[in-house]
């Protein structure tokens, strides 16, 4: 099972639309894929037409039994979708009061990681879209991936985004002597605007070793697709954003020595 997390210290960036269309790809590809959203804004679960305010079981129930270590464990609450080998977990507004619930206490860094244990032989890809800010939510999935991706609007702004995000990479670095594999993905690329191409050309300038050299273009097919609830990949798959996300997809290795190890995921 691979573990991507999509995460930058910037809202607005296309972390959430980058991990639905990821995930779309996948699926079609026909890879079982587990999307987890770690954002109490819930943009990934109300893509999938839940509501935030009201989902009982999702990645606060993981947090909830690890807090009470004597409560009777129901296990991991996936969530089907509507789309043949695409599961969630979802989030809910709850997740927001955490840091606060948790304070000092340890071994919280690692309860997604150890959760995902439990249904490794069930998905081939896990798909983690964090929330844009440093706490237990991200420090969770830095330490559950394998593989971390960095969606970078080609805006002024976005650059010091990601400036705070490699911040947080190097302390992770130092605390853990591991260092993080992740890659930039610029997004939002507009050709005909010369401030997009100017923070492209920066991004290449300052991170020629670790930046994808594709880029995801604006279209409004996005905004289709997620008025929809559906991953653009899978309604629209001719569309230039879909193409772009396959062929980032590509660059990404999918499918190395993964199939053979699934098992049929016990939902009803």
């Amino acid at each position: 099972m691979k573990v991507w997390a999509i995460a930058n210290q910037k809202g607005g960036v296309g972390k959430t639309t980058t991990a639905v269309t990821l995930g779309g790809l996948l699926t079609g590809y026909g890879y079982r894929t587990l999307l987890v959203d770690l954002d109490p804004h819930g943009s990934l679960t109300t893509y999938f037409g839940h509501d935030p305010d009201t989902v009982k079981f999702g990645v606060y129930s993981l947090f909830k039994q690890a807090i009470n270590v004597t409560e009777r464990h129901e296990g991991i609450p996936v969530m089907r979708t509507k789309f043949e080998g695409l599961e969630m977990l979802a989030a809910s507004m709850a997740l927001a009061t955490l840091d606060r619930q948790l304070g000092a206490r340890e071994g919280m860094g690692l309860v997604l990681k150890r959760a995902l244990r439990e249904v490794e032989k069930h998905f081939e890809y896990v798909i983690i879209d964090c929330p844009p800010m440093l706490g237990v939510l991200m420090i969770n999935a830095l330490a559950a991936c394998d593989h971390l991706i960095i969606p970078v609007q080609t805006e002024f702004l976005a650059l010091k985004g990601l400036e705070r995000m490699l911040h947080t990479l190097e302390m992770i670095h130092r605390s853990r002597r591991m260092e993080m594999q992740y890659v930039i993905v610029p997004t939002m690329f507009d050709r005909r605007a010369g401030a997009s191409v100017e923070s492209l050309r920066r991004l290449h300038e300052s991170y020629p070793d670790r930046i994808w050299d594709g880029v995801i273009p604006t279209d409004p097919r996005f905004r289709e697709a997620s008025i929809a609830g559906i991953p653009l990949s899978l309604m629209a798959p001719e569309s230039r954003g879909a193409r772009a996300y396959d062929a980032l997809l590509s660059y990404l290795e999918v499918g190395v020595g993964v199939r053979e190890e699934v098992q049929e995921w016990p939902l009803p």
